[in-house]
């Protein structure tokens, strides 16, 4: 019986460790990448006309029209260049616009 019971668990052990790997694989890979992602999407739903932005090119701007996907912005010698939303720097443009605040 006792035999029985120990290669049940010997049977169990590799599925709780894969278990474990996976929670820990959410945590730490997946859910922050998830949360980052949300923050990014807020971020660009809230930009409006006149803020200053940094592509991930390192295109610095100032948006001049707002489209559905898409942007405006006014460069240096006052040319205007399209871009695409998801082109906007969260971490370079929130920096661009606190030196440009003080």
């Amino acid at each position: 019986m006792l035999n029985v019971i120990l290669i049940s668990l010997e049977a169990v052990q590799p599925l709780i460790m894969m278990g474990l790997v996976m929670i820990v694989i959410y945590f730490f890979m997946l859910r922050p990448q998830m949360k980052k992602a949300k923050d990014e999407k807020k971020f660009r739903e809230e930009l409006k006309k006149g803020d200053r932005i940094v592509t991930i090119g390192g295109i610095h701007g100032k948006i001049n029209e707002i489209r559905d996907d898409s942007f405006i912005i006014e460069v240096e010698g006052n040319n205007r260049l399209k871009i695409d939303k998801s082109a906007v720097s969260m971490t370079s443009s929130a920096t661009l616009t606190e030196v440009v605040k003080k």
